[in-house]
């Protein structure tokens, strides 16, 4: 891939992982839309850098997808990358766990409706320029589970599948996936020690990006990997109470 001169649109974008990618274009003289729910954090995120152009939007709601793709395709027909970033994890007993029904949608819709409905809307427009990609953040839950947050690492999962089928599809635009152990950010807060910064997850996915490595494993995923293809139950083993292990 060519680092410089892209427009890039990431969601999730105002702080964590969002951020740290953003900042490392950025010094690589690329353009970002940063999209996020909170107005203030992308106000500020945008007062840094001239290149960075916000847009709020919370990609749960359908509104909120069809307004931003009516920006893009109306103010930025040259986006030629897209970050799907944005995630959402609770941590839940569906044998105790009341008002389900709400944490269910709202983890699917955010994790794995939402990046899928972004690519096939901006697709179009992707497609008509050239350096053109997607990248979808995954999890090493989507290679092996914890017990506490089945539905997060059911569309963690979702999207790792995802991500190997479109890349059989597309033979333009190159589909990226970034597998991450557990990174410091506002939704690992009070989860699990040994975690990774977001700024360290964008150095190495940033190496791989130029070197066209479609998937991206970051950290202690490298290690996770090997023992699930070598010995799966050790795997399972070691993230079956893994809210100590991975994001």
């Amino acid at each position: 891939m060519n680092i410089h001169k892209s427009k890039i649109l990431i969601t999730g974008a105002s702080a964590g992982i969002g951020k740290a990618i953003a900042q490392k274009f950025l010094a690589h003289d690329n353009t970002i839309i940063a999209v996020g729910r909170n107005k203030q954090k992308l106000d500020l995120l945008a007062a840094l850098d001239k290149r960075i152009i916000p847009f709020r939007c919370d990609v749960s709601k359908q509104t909120d997808i069809d307004n931003l793709i009516l920006f893009v395709e109306q103010q930025h027909p040259d986006l030629n990358i897209l970050i799907n970033n944005a995630g959402i994890q609770y941590n839940y007993d569906f044998q105790q766990e009341t008002g389900l029904t709400y944490k269910i949608e709202h983890e699917v819709k955010i994790n794995f409706l939402a990046p899928i409905q972004l690519i096939a809307l901006l697709l179009p427009t992707l497609e008509l320029n050239e350096n053109a990609a997607i990248v979808n953040v995954s999890s090493g839950l989507a290679l092996v589970p914890k017990k506490q947050a089945p539905v997060y690492c059911g569309t963690k999962g979702g999207i790792h599948i995802f991500s190997k089928a479109l890349r059989y599809q597309l033979n333009k635009t190159k589909v990226f996936e970034i597998i991450p152990p557990l990174v410091d950010t506002e939704m690992t807060q009070g989860r699990g020690t040994g975690k990774i910064t977001p700024e360290q997850l964008a150095d190495e996915f940033f190496k791989a990006f130029k070197k066209d490595k479609y998937e991206v494993n970051i950290g202690k995923v490298k290690l996770l990997r090997l023992i699930n293809r070598i010995v799966p139950k050790i795997a399972d083993r070691i993230m079956k109470n893994g809210a100590d292990k991975q994001s």
